[in-house]
Parts: structure tokens; C-alpha cells; sequence
């Protein structure tokens, strides 16, 4: 949501946009919405909520010239070939929220019905255009600066008055483990105590109960209320360590530096001219979606945490990672030529040619899996039932598989 309504607020001169929520069991309170929209062009209060049924009457009456599917990509799949339907067959977009370093080759398989992706940095084109090229994909890749980053450049930007916080920028995925995230609060926690006076933010993209991108399976407030965290910890904890949610730009203008093991919000204090620094404790794998800031010069351990040592980002990284300058961005030209393909009837929705086992009950599986309880159909419900022990037999059968090969493997060492 915050991608897609950022990047739709600075469309070219003459274009107009609507934005609606999609109804899904990941879809942001009132309260992420209001968070989410923050310094864009749309209004919380505004946006609509449509079902996916609802899609094509609300398409048909709009008539848009594209559409911008700011999704995760398994929906982007779903939701793809139900845009592209209606009436003037709009040009098909989308693109990713953040980091997408390394490039997944699922992630074009999942929107190879997709007229243009929209990627952030010359070094994500290249990848993924790879990636698209290997598949068969003849999907159009075009750049464009994050919309987070508003164009600055980290020399351009200078904080309007002093700002003291450190802000930890929280993310569901990494770390995952549980011990993992108290040896973080811990390190947080010291650094708070060094310095009093100063507060540190572990800044949270969703409260208990709030739905997220991504699962998250060990809640950092929780964690610090947790008694056995808590001695784990010291006993007490030094009262300027707070958990807070809200806007990362309004955290930004009060921070003094940011930390983070893999976020976004990195890129957008780099932009904002703040020093940050990047936790490399628990290493740098892709797993960790922290490879794209090898060569950055913004990795520290612990110490540097809790001694609030902020690293400034090398220059010969930046121009290949997300600060190539607006004047190279080309995703705007690319959509004209769409455009005109469109205007001329050139513009075809491409079948799939990836992931077709199962036919139409495996489209039924996508969208139910996608949509949960807000898919009421039959043809779900039935593919679920047929699905989930199916996925199952065939996973434990891999493992096996795997473990035969392993097996095989130590055998001939030995």
C-alpha cells in the first residue's frame, strides 16, 4: 500500500489516479492506512474497499489507461488476468516495495502476465531482466527512483533541527528466531543505557493483532514484556527503550541515526542524510535480504549499536543501488510505448506458461489460498480440500528425496 499509493502520487503531469484496497486477510487496519498514506496524494478516508468479484464492475466504469498492481506477487497472479479483462484492456504494472536483491526468479513467474515491472535500482533491471530472459518472459523492465526516497541524494539533505533518537527498523522476516531477536533488544537495550537522556525507538510496522505483509512470529513488544525476556535482559529495562508504530518519515525526522538488519527504511535515511547502520551479527545471506549492501560501507556488530556508531554509505555504491538520479529513471517512457501498443490493439494479455499443473483447480487454489476466508466459492473450497494433503505428500516426498541425495552424497565421501 505505501509503495503503490508513493509511486502513484508522482505519476507525470496529466495523469490522474484512484486507489482501492483489495479485500484479503493481509489488508491494513484504519490505522496502517492512515500510516501508509501519510505525505502521499490519496486520503485514508477515500480509499475504497473492493472485493475481487467486485474488481471487473469497478474497472468497467473507470476505464483506467493502466493499472498498477501494488500486490504480493502470488496475488499479483491472481488479480492479473481479471484486470486485464475488462473493456480497453488496460496496460498491466507492478513492481516490488522494497529490496528485492537478489532477484527471485519467482517473482517474474508470478507476474508474467504483467505488461511493465517497475524495479528501483540499474542493478535490479540487470538482474532481473536476467532472470526474465532465462524464463521466457517478454515482460518490460523500466526504472524508476523509489518513491520513498523523493529523489534526495544523502549530500542534498539537511535535518531541519537537531534529532536525538536511535530507531531500530523493525521487520517481520529477519531476524526470524526468537533468541535472535532478544540478543537484538539486548543490544538495544545497552544502548539506551549509555546514553539516557536519548531515546531508542524499536519502531514496528504493525500492533498485536494488525495484519502484515509478512508473518511475523516473535513481536518485539511482546518480547520486551515478557518476564523471562526481561531478566534476560538486566532485570529492568532502561525506560527510554520504546516500541512505537507510524510513519518511518516521521521517526526519520527525529532520529539521529537509524539501524536495521534489512529494511527499506535504510534506503529512506540514506536519502534523508542520516547515518545508518546495518546489523551483521547474524551475517549477510540472502535470506537475511541484506546482500544488495555488501560494498555499502554501512555494516556493524553489536558494539556499534550499542555505541551508536553510524556508518555513512560508500559513493561508488550508491549510484548502482537506488540513488542513480531521477534523470535516468525510464519507466515512464516505457509505459508510453505500452500505451501506444494498447491505442494500436498490440497489446494482448499473454497466457501463462509457468506453473499450469492442475489447470483450472490450481487457479481455484491461488485465489482461495490469496483471498482465505473472502473467497466463498465452490471451486475454492474444493481445491483446498484437494490442495493442502496434495502439497503435503508431494513436500515430504522432496525431503525424502533430498535426504536420499545427501545420503548418497556422504557415502562417496566416505
Amino acid at each position: 500500500m505505501k509503495w503503490g499509493a508513493a509511486f502513484a502520487s508522482r505519476l507525470p503531469g496529466g495523469w490522474s489516479a484512484e486507489l482501492v484496497v483489495l479485500t484479503t486477510p493481509v489488508q491494513p487496519s484504519v490505522r496502517q492506512l492512515h500510516a501508509a498514506l501519510a505525505g502521499t496524494s490519496f486520503e485514508a478516508t477515500a480509499v475504497p474497499t473492493v472485493g475481487l468479484d467486485e474488481l471487473p464492475e469497478l474497472l468497467a466504469r473507470i476505464r483506467p489507461d493502466a493499472v498498477l498492481l501494488a500486490l504480493r506477487g502470488p496475488l499479483v497472479r491472481v488479480v492479473a488476468p481479471i484486470a486485464a479483462r475488462g473493456p480497453g484492456r488496460p496496460v498491466l504494472v507492478s513492481g516490488f516495495p522494497g529490496l528485492t536483491i537478489p532477484a527471485e526468479p519467482k517473482a517474474i513467474v508470478y507476474r508474467e502476465q504483467v505488461d511493465l515491472i517497475v524495479l528501483h535500482s540499474r542493478r535490479e533491471v540487470r538482474a532481473f531482466r536476467a532472470n526474465a530472459v532465462e524464463l521466457g518472459i517478454p515482460v518490460e523492465f523500466g526504472l524508476a527512483t523509489l518513491a520513498f526516497l523523493h529523489g534526495a541524494r544523502a549530500a542534498d539533505a539537511a535535518a531541519p533541527e537537531p534529532a536525538t533518537d536511535l530507531v531500530f527498523a523493525a521487520q517481520a522476516k529477519v531476524p526470524a528466531e526468537r533468541d535472535d531477536r532478544v540478543r537484538l533488544l539486548g543490544w538495544l537495550a545497552d544502548a539506551a543505557r549509555r546514553r539516557p537522556s536519548r531515546r531508542v525507538v524499536v519502531k514496528v510496522r504493525a500492533r498485536r493483532g494488525e495484519a502484515q505483509t509478512h508473518a511475523e512470529a516473535h513481536d518485539y513488544a511482546e518480547l520486551l514484556g515478557d518476564p523471562g525476556v526481561r531478566r534476560a535482559l538486566g532485570g529492568s529495562l532502561p525506560p527510554n527503550l520504546v516500541v512505537e508504530d507510524g510513519p518511518m518519515a516521521d521517526h526519520l525526522a527525529r532520529a539521529a541515526g537509524l539501524v536495521t538488519v534489512s529494511s527499506t527504511a535504510a534506503l529512506e535515511a540514506v536519502a534523508s542524510g542520516l547515518p545508518t547502520l546495518l546489523i551483521d551479527e547474524f551475517g549477510v545471506t540472502p535470506k537475511l535480504i541484506n546482500t544488495v549492501f555488501e560494498g555499502s560501507g554501512l555494516f556493524g556488530g553489536a558494539d556499534a549499536v550499542a555505541g551508536w556508531e553510524f556508518r555513512r554509505p560508500a559513493e561508488v555504491w550508491l549510484a548502482d543501488n537506488y540513488f542513480h538520479g531521477g534523470e535516468h529513471d525510464d519507466w515512464a517512457a516505457r509505459l508510453d510505448v505500452l500505451l501506444d501498443r494498447r491505442a494500436a490493439g498490440e497489446l494482448p494479455l499473454r497466457m501463462r506458461a509457468h506453473n499450469l499443473s492442475g489447470g483450472a483447480l490450481r487457479r481455484a487454489f491461488e485465489r482461495k489460498r490469496m483471498l482465505g476466508e473472502h473467497d466463498r466459492s465452490l471451486a475454492g473450497t474444493a481445491a483446498m480440500v484437494v490442495a493442502i494433503p496434495t502439497r503435503w505428500v508431494v513436500r515430504r516426498a522432496r525431503r525424502v528425496r533430498a535426504l536420499l541425495v545427501a545420503r548418497r552424497v556422504t557415502a562417496a565421501g566416505a
